[in-house]
């Protein structure tokens, strides 16, 4: 895996013009079963798993170190909820995506699976003004690419649930505590459902252990079909922004 993080300086620069896969996750309680940064793992997998995708097409991607911190406050009042502003946070991300594009690469996608909206809308916001194809949001929120994914994930009770302890498993298996996860029962509480109905935290939701689908379903196997759907979905996104920027005139 070409990780920017493990390059020296020398070799970074044989990688200038390439394109940057930047992991975006979050600091966030997943029931009592998965740990904290269940989010930047699945970023950081999908991200890996999409550099082969990538290099088929003739695109050369790095991976970037994962930003492990967002917008987490539905998780209010767990152990562990560590929340930044949205405004903080697309500030953040508006000024590394220009550093990224100042240092010579050519694209920069943002791999976003802490799927808390108000996260979304700041990722989404730090790229807006940027002319087209310089960069990308890679999330499975948009409705194109739920659409691909399991149903559980699509049900939208699926925070730390069968789809997310799945992806875990099949890329950190060791932090998941695999027997709290068949001890617990299903929670079918739909988040997408809560925020429609105005609810703004896990608690308010009925998710008392700050989990909902069901976990003790996950698998490997599942875990490693969703991280081909997902790595797909940012090889599609860059591969789709690269075309605009060629199409504006612009160096690809």
């Amino acid at each position: 895996m070409m990780h920017l993080g493990h390059l020296t300086t020398d070799e970074a620069r044989a990688f200038e013009g390439a394109v940057i896969l930047q992991p975006v996750g979050s600091v966030e309680p997943h029931g009592p079963h998965l740990p904290l940064s269940t989010d930047s793992i699945i970023s950081e997998a999908a991200a890996a798993r999409a550099l082969a995708l990538l290099e088929r097409r003739s695109i050369r991607a790095l991976i970037a170190p994962t930003i492990p911190y967002g917008v987490t406050d539905f998780a209010a009042g767990f152990a562990g909820a560590i929340s930044l502003p949205g405004p903080v946070l697309t500030s953040f991300l508006r000024a590394l995506v220009a550093a990224h594009l100042a240092g010579g690469a050519s694209h920069v996608c943002l791999v976003n699976n802490h799927l808390e909206p108000a996260q979304d809308a700041a990722v989404r916001a730090a790229i807006a003004d940027l002319p087209a194809g310089d960069a990308s949001v890679a999330c499975p929120l948009t409705r194109r690419w739920a659409r691909t994914l399991s149903a559980e994930f699509k049900s939208g009770a699926c925070h730390a649930g069968q789809y997310e302890t799945s992806l875990v498993l099949a890329a950190r298996g060791a932090l998941v505590h695999a027997d709290a996860a068949k001890a617990l029962a299903p929670v079918p509480i739909s988040l997408s459902d809560g925020i429609r109905a105005g609810k703004s935290t896990f608690r308010e939701m009925g998710m008392d252990h700050a989990y909902s689908g069901a976990p003790a379903e996950a698998t490997v196997e599942e875990g490693q079909a969703l991280l081909d759907l997902l790595a797909e979905m940012i090889a599609t996104e860059v591969t789709e922004a690269l075309a605009q920027k060629q199409q504006r005139g612009a160096p690809a």
